[in-house]
């Protein structure tokens, strides 16, 4: 049997390759970043062509880089950014407008105009969604409005409307298709049937002809062209739900958490759509082949790594990163400051596009390694909020939490996030868990991986960090961070 699968891993700040051995271990990596584009305050755009092209150049880089040809690969599977909104022309395969990003609030006026008639919540009952400016529908239905001509090309059958898996897909295979985990953070597919929903089509102004064909996760669906010539396209999720799969979160009540540009939390909750009374979403967690697909929930934060960045890149506290943990050990605690990173509103559990970022507590006493301790504690803080909602939702109490993603190399977070949630946080030993879960889906279909056994042997504990703050200490914390949610509320 080959070798090998591969995972293309498509992220909100890069694009990357990973070729994966049965055991789950890194054989070659290679990664590209991507621009991130703001025309405006509150947009946030993206490159489609930069980042096909990086898309390509990564495949190319990494399979060098360790030897390796695509007869190498036994399947190759794709794992995105989600929500993430493009629109093509079908005969040049040309965007008709930069992709807009998922976290673009450009489309806060719909999201206003449509919660006005029937509230916010007026899809969640097929879709588990909110109304929100984070979900693709909304911001579909702004490019077929204000592109030129986009609306009569669309109807007309000449343009082709997908999330960021089907804009690569369609240039790797020539197939116009998106998987069940992607299509349900659109809010045009039904959680239950896992079509197409006519109705929400019809509420949202969206013709049927710019859609791609919805696939399970796991199956085969074609074969690459160059740079994979011949290698079997087999898996697609997006990359939460890859996250999930690569965390071997498998039965209800498992969850794992992804600390990167925002913070992803999913919890398994079987073959039935869970709904959620405390500011979660719905959503398809997998589809496996011809099993019952199974769903989760989940609790989005728009900005966590992303709010380092900005102390980076907008403040300049920092020159790297990695600097911020340093710069938040200069001091003992948050000297009462708390940051609230709402900078695209907040999302789970509040759901309030009112929200602005808001640096709360401040006196000629703070330091930068206050506000640095701040924007760390602000991760731990928002998961906190997402975490208790979960447990109110599902009736389970979360015994550990899986990590994963960038930030999880920060100690002092994790320590923090132990010590918010008051149960044991975890690091696996693979840190790639999104593009491994995307390898996961891939071998999976063509039985590289038997079953999710194979999987689960494969998971391995790294790192792990246990609560040790005391309990009023974590009551009185956390009374504070909510007084400064409260705080941002009510701008926007």
């Amino acid at each position: 049997m080959t070798r090998f699968v591969g995972a293309i891993d498509q992220g909100t700040t890069s694009s990357r390759f990973i070729v994966f051995d049965r055991g789950g271990n890194t054989i070659a990596l290679a990664q590209r970043e991507h621009r991130q584009i703001y025309p405006r305050p509150g947009w946030v755009e993206h490159d489609p062509v930069e980042i096909r092209d990086n898309t390509m150049a990564v495949i190319e880089e990494a399979l060098r880089s360790a030897d390796l040809t695509s007869g190498d690969l036994a399947a190759v599977g794709i794992t995105n950014q989600r929500e993430t909104t493009l629109l093509w022309d079908r005969a040049s395969g040309l965007p008709v407008h930069n992709a807009l990003v998922w976290q673009d609030t450009r489309v806060d006026p719909l999201v206003a105009e449509f919660t006005r008639d029937g509230g916010q919540d007026r899809f969640r009952a097929q879709t588990g969604l909110p109304l929100a400016s984070y979900f693709s529908a909304l911001k579909l239905r702004w490019l077929l409005d204000n592109v030129p001509g986009a609306r009569v090309r669309a109807e007309a059958g000449d343009l082709a409307f997908g999330t960021v898996d089907s804009w690569i897909l369609w240039h790797l295979t020539g197939l116009h298709i998106t998987d069940v985990t992607n299509a349900s953070r659109t809010q045009l597919m039904d959680l239950r049937t896992l079509e197409w929903d006519n109705e929400l089509l019809t509420a949202f102004g969206v013709p049927r002809s710019v859609l791609p064909r919805i696939v399970p996760s796991s199956a085969v669906y074609g074969e690459a062209r160059a740079p994979l010539a011949g290698v079997p396209v087999t898996g697609i999720l997006g990359d939460q739900q890859a996250a999930l799969m690569g965390q071997a979160c498998f039965r209800p009540g498992e969850a794992k958490n992804t600390y990167g540009t925002g913070c992803f939390l999913l919890m398994h909750t079987g073959i039935a759509p869970m709904p959620s009374k405390h500011g979660l979403v719905t959503t398809v967690a997998a589809k496996l082949g011809d099993q019952p697909a199974t769903y989760a929930l989940e609790g989005s934060i728009a900005i966590t790594g992303a709010l380092v960045q900005w102390l980076r890149d907008n403040l300049g506290l920092i020159k790297s990163s990695a600097e911020v943990e340093t710069l938040a050990l200069s001091v003992p605690d948050n000297g009462d400051v708390y940051f609230v990173p709402a900078f695209s509103g907040l999302y789970a559990p509040y759901w309030r596009a009112d929200a602005r970022g808001t640096i709360a507590g401040l006196t000629r006493f703070a330091s930068a390694g206050h506000i640095a301790r701040a924007a760390l504690e602000a991760t731990a803080y928002q998961t906190m909020d997402v975490v208790r909602a979960m447990e109110q939702d599902s009736g389970i109490a979360m015994a550990s939490l899986r990590v994963d993603g960038a930030m999880v190399v920060n100690r002092t977070l994790m320590q923090f996030q132990a010590d918010t949630l008051d149960v044991p946080v975890v690091r696996p030993s693979c840190v790639e868990t999104t593009a491994l879960g995307a390898a996961y889906a891939a071998g999976l279909a063509v039985g590289y991986w038997t079953g999710l056994d194979d999987l689960r042997a494969n998971w391995a504990e790294a790192e792990r960090w246990t609560p040790a703050m005391d309990p009023d200490r974590r009551a009185g914390l956390a009374g504070a961070w909510h007084k400064a949610v409260d705080r941002s509320m009510g701008w926007g």
